[in-house]
């Protein structure tokens, strides 16, 4: 039986010759695929990815932005996704049949996503509603599997982003009295924070010990989270904020609300990817910003925007190793084999789950 690194590894079948060119060799190689193909080909790039792959990148975005310009591209016969599994995952439930999605790197996946598993959360909501019955709405950020949005789209709930997750919550308390938020339990509490909800009238299911844990009264809590979070948001913090303070008193802090509840209430702004980057960029010549985000996309700002001064609010921050995962050798080898006529690493939706999944998302976007 094989452990989990060797099944990791198995999961990276890239021939050797690729991990030995150098860089120069293999942009050249992209950039001819790139040519050949034409309109046949799509290359969607997160914002979180590598320069050395978002340079080649036909549309830059987050996660569903990206997978709605997927699936308005009716030319391309080939969606080369630079991103993670989940992300893939999207872009094929809303594409056609006939276009193909592939992940150039299959272990780029999202520890997010991968903090709860189908299994778990459909035990959590047989003891939620027995407990609470029929007054439960759950809401899925689209940081999560294809299972467990077609899950939430079963039972009549929708999927959120980190730019509209005000809105679908205010929409979740129109439908039903209690809200069960999955799987990054920071963007529910923040969320629901700003919206009025005071934190006594939240709790956390534990999928581990399978508990409902809060400070409230139980019986009266309006918001229920899963106990997940995002590895990267998750280490930024208010120690952090006060360093910034006492050293930089004129740096202003922007952060993502993935981060924690305190972080959040600490910051002069918090906001999605694409909030920060428009905030940065409308942002007066001069200006000071400290940013609790993803390094690639800090250190991109900061290429982008010279007159002004950025920073990471963590200054030991690793880029998140997932996205990472998508590199030069991968994504070239990804389109190499396209242009011999092989597709490699084919996202795959099943059609059931898929029909299902796209229910949630189809309620977020009809209120978009």
């Amino acid at each position: 039986m094989m452990n989990v690194l060797e099944q990791f590894k198995q999961l990276d079948n890239m021939p050797e010759q690729y991990k030995t060119m150098d860089r120069d060799e293999l942009e050249a190689r992209a950039r001819a695929v790139k040519e050949q193909l034409g309109r046949r080909l799509f290359i969607p790039g997160h914002h979180y990815q590598k320069d050395e792959v978002i340079q080649f990148a036909d549309a830059t975005g987050d996660s569903l932005q990206l997978a709605q310009l997927a699936a308005k591209n009716n030319e391309a016969e080939y969606i080369v996704f630079c991103g993670v599994h989940f992300m893939a995952e999207t872009a094929d439930i809303l594409t056609s049949e006939e276009q193909a999605v592939i992940l150039p790197d299959l272990r780029a996946g999202c520890s997010m996503a991968d903090m709860a598993d189908i299994f778990q959360v459909e035990r959590a909501w047989a003891a939620l509603t027995d407990r609470f019955g029929e007054t439960i709405l759950p809401l899925v950020y689209v940081n999560s599997t294809a299972a467990i949005k077609a899950f939430v789209g079963r039972n009549g709930g929708a999927t959120v982003t980190s730019s509209n997750a005000q809105k679908m919550v205010a929409w979740a308390f129109s439908q039903k009295e209690r809200i069960f938020f999955l799987p990054d339990q920071h963007l529910g509490r923040n969320t629901a924070y700003a919206l009025g909800v005071g934190l006594d009238e939240m709790a956390v299911w534990d999928p581990y010990e399978e508990t409902l844990q809060g400070n409230g009264d139980l019986d009266k809590v309006k918001v229920i989270l899963w106990k997940g979070h995002c590895s990267v948001h998750e280490n930024f913090n208010v120690r952090q904020i006060e360093h910034i303070r006492q050293t930089k008193p004129e740096t202003k802090v922007i952060v993502h609300p993935e981060c924690s509840w305190d972080v959040v209430q600490q910051a002069d702004y918090a906001g999605s990817t694409k909030y920060i980057i428009e905030t940065i960029r409308n942002a007066s010549p001069g200006s000071r910003w400290a940013i609790g985000t993803e390094m690639n996309l800090v250190n991109r700002l900061m290429h982008e925007h010279p007159d002004k001064e950025i920073i990471s609010l963590n200054p030991y921050m690793c880029p998140c190793l997932t996205m990472n995962r998508i590199d030069l050798p991968h994504f070239v080898w990804a389109l190499e084999s396209l242009s011999e006529g092989t597709v490699v690493n084919r996202i795959t939706v099943p059609r059931e789950v898929a029909f299902e999944a796209k229910l949630a998302l189809e309620r977020m976007l009809a209120l978009a």
